[in-house]
């Protein structure tokens, strides 16, 4: 699967596909417009890259001080990259055979 075809499951589904990862289910919620769903998605773990979403999805409703918090978490900086363009990096890192 690639970032577009995750960004279209969710525009088609009722629900993340089977064998999905946390921090990808989180980007399936936010892609669906459920900040909520996805912000649970991505606060349910603990590793890095839940970080990395949860920090993006902090990032998306304007919360700078707290996306920069899950940043340092995920060992990484805030992107100067469009929301769009670091939701599709993120979805390209962590999907499968990336």
């Amino acid at each position: 699967m690639t970032a577009e075809e995750l960004r279209l499951a969710a525009r088609d589904g009722a629900a993340p596909p089977a064998g999905l990862s946390g921090p990808l289910q989180a980007l399936w919620w936010e892609a669906r417009g459920d900040w909520d769903a996805a912000h649970a998605a991505a606060q349910a773990g603990e590793d890095a890259e839940s970080a990395w979403v949860h920090a993006h999805l902090h990032r998306r409703e304007g919360d700078l001080a707290n996306a920069d918090y899950w940043y340092r978490r995920a060992g990484r900086r805030r992107p100067d990259l469009s929301l769009d363009a670091e939701w599709s990096a993120i979805a390209a890192a962590l999907l499968p055979g990336a």
